[in-house]
This record gives C-alpha cells, structure tokens and sequence, in this order.
C-alpha cells in the first residue's frame, strides 16, 4: 500500500475502531473477544484496502466481516459458554441512568443465549440502526431471511427476558 493509502485507512480505523468494538462485544458478550473480532475485520479490511472502489460500504465489508467471524466462532466447543464481567459504556438517549443499568444487565446475558445468526441480526437491526436491507447486505443473505430470523431472534430474546422485561417496563 502506498502512504495515502495507509493515511486513508488509518483515518477510517481511528474514526470507526469503537463503534466496531462495542458491535462486537454485543455479538460475543465478552470484551476480550471484541477486540479480537474487531481486529480481524479491520486487518481483514486492511489486506482488501487497495481493491475497495466504494469507499461508502466500508462499514458494511466491516460489519460482515465481524458477524462472519462471530458465527464462525460461536461453532467451536470451547466458546459456547462466556461470562462477562463488564457491560458496554454506551448509554441510551434520554434514559434514566438506572433504568439503562437495569436494561443491560437484563437485556447482554439474554442477548448472548439467543442464536449466533439470530443475536447478529438483532444487534444489527435494532443496536446498530440498519434497516432490513442493509442488514441483508452485511449478512449476505435476502432480507426474507433477515425478517425472519428477526422474528426468531425477537421471540427467543422474550423468552430468555422473561419477568424480566416486565421488570424493566415502567409502571402505567
């Protein structure tokens, strides 16, 4: 790679390293991991760097990348079971402090008992903000498949909440 090119890319890493990091640990639960995920999708990216036209889909090669790695590795033995001993600095907007509290300490241990391709369209669709067919792209998959696996994702989330989305709700 050339010095622009590797200025570009260092641009792109510094202004996208922690959005990418805490995608990962909502897919994985365990930071640690994150940063491994997170690494091998941007030194996946950096090899790819020179061949990439649209500089636009640079977070969905990202996102894909990340998903792609967590299925993979959510497949070998010894990652079935994680602990996480801290939860993501990501506030929600608008929120009581403590009700965010409440709803992370409920909503990562849920989260991480849902399904690896299910959990990865839940964290896309509703914590990244992408919509069916972004979802779809970064996935590679129709976004048929994303609608459903967003209505299994949803149903298997409520059943690993149980009372504990009623808890979480605010008193009428």
């Amino acid at each position: 790679m050339d010095q622009r090119d590797e200025q570009e890319f260092a641009e792109y890493f510094a202004a996208r390293r922690d959005a990418v990091r805490r995608t990962a640990f909502l897919l994985c639960g365990d930071w640690h991991r994150a940063d491994d995920l997170a690494q091998t999708a941007f030194v996946a990216l950096h090899r790819r760097w020179r061949k990439v036209r649209d500089r636009g889909a640079l977070d969905a090669y990202v996102r894909r990348t990340l998903v792609r790695a967590v299925i993979d590795e959510s497949r070998r033995p010894w990652r079935r079971e994680r602990f996480v001993d801290e939860m993501p600095d990501v506030p929600v907007a608008g929120a009581d402090v403590s009700e965010t509290v409440a709803l992370r300490q409920a909503l990562i241990p849920a989260l991480r008992r849902v399904p690896p391709r299910q959990r990865a369209v839940l964290v896309l669709r509703f914590l990244d903000g992408l919509d069916v067919a972004a979802t779809a792209q970064a996935l590679g998959c129709t976004e048929g498949t994303v609608k459903s696996q967003t209505a299994r994702g949803l149903e298997a989330l409520r059943t690993e909440l149980g009372d504990a989305l009623d808890d979480l709700r605010p008193a009428s």
